[in-house]
């Protein structure tokens, strides 16, 4: 007879990693399927000190190995497999594999987001040595340093707002003449004397030794390219969901992101999603481990209401 699962965890990350811990522990036999790395976003954070009552000295994969061996210990299984597709025209539910499939009781979509890349050189090289996708968990590196921020949405404005709290100059690099965010951060950015803004103008590549010490700037208009010297370079040039396994499955907003309620529950029944991938005002670790946690516990009230244990 084919094992049922009673959680299958799509997503090896900190809302994955947390969910299987959870689901574990409640005596919920659990599987986690990760495609890529386990950690997701997070094991490629070098550094990762405002997780509260971290491990000493913490870095992203370290984090994330922890929670991946505690979920084993209380007896989460883990796949490296990738998900084609889904059966669910029955009570349980079948998850195809590339590699066969297996079946579950309740689903916890924890696929995550990924970052949208500028896609110039350099910016892969100075990852995490220079260059960053988020001030909250890298602002503190840049105190009293000079740092450019591209970008013209809500997030690039918030976020250079967020990093003269630490640096002592804020760049702002925007392929346009005016920002696209609401006009009342807006307001607050040009009010700002540590903020400095250079319109319609591209970045070309990112360059540095060992660490970032400038980017080439390009005039979208003029098509000059100038050196601008800086110690950092954050990008806030939107996110993406992973969440295409399950389009037109379940409900999601117009970018992509799962719409969840306040349980994780998703518009299917049985179906939950917990971190990044899912509607939520704020993607960091913290938030995603809550996630995971929510819907684990969801998951287990969902089993004993429907399928009686």
């Amino acid at each position: 007879m084919d094992k049922i699962y009673d959680v299958a965890i799509i997503g090896g990350g900190p809302a994955g990693l947390s969910a299987g811990l959870y689901a574990s522990r409640g005596r919920l036999d659990a599987v986690i399927i990760e495609k890529g790395r386990w950690g997701g976003q997070a094991a490629t954070t070098e550094e990762l000190e405002n997780y509260p009552g971290s491990i000493e000295h913490p870095t992203g994969p370290k984090l994330t190995e922890r929670m991946r061996e505690q979920a084993k210990a209380f007896g989460t299984e883990f796949i490296n497999d990738e998900v084609a597709g889904f059966d669910l025209t029955d009570k349980v539910k079948v998850i195809k594999l590339r590699e066969g499939e297996i079946k579950a009781k309740t689903i916890i979509i924890a696929t995550g987001a990924q970052h949208i890349n500028l896609g110039a050189p350099g910016e892969d090289t100075f990852r995490g040595k220079g260059v960053s996708y988020c001030a909250t968990c890298d602002a503190d590196f840049f105190t009293e340093l000079e740092v450019v921020v591209v970008g013209g949405g809500d997030a690039a404005v918030e976020e250079a707002i967020y990093l003269t709290k630490f640096a002592d100059k804020v760049t702002i690099v925007h392929r346009r003449n005016e920002f696209r965010a609401a006009k009342s951060i807006v307001e607050k950015a040009m009010a700002n004397e540590k903020i400095h803004i250079i319109w319609d103008s591209v970045v070309e590549e990112i360059y540095g030794d060992g660490i970032v010490e400038g980017v080439k700037l390009k005039n979208v208009k003029t098509g000059e390219v100038t050196d601008y010297r800086t110690d950092g370079v954050f990008i806030f040039v939107g996110t993406k969901p992973v969440s295409d396994i399950v389009k037109g499955i379940v409900d999601m907003d117009p970018k992509g992101y799962i719409i969840t309620d306040a349980e994780m529950k998703t518009s299917v029944e049985g179906i939950f999603a917990a971190g990044d991938v899912r509607v939520t005002p704020l993607r960091q670790v913290i938030t995603a481990a809550a996630d995971g946690a929510i819907a684990a516990i969801s998951a287990e009230k969902y089993i004993a209401e429907k399928f009686g244990h």
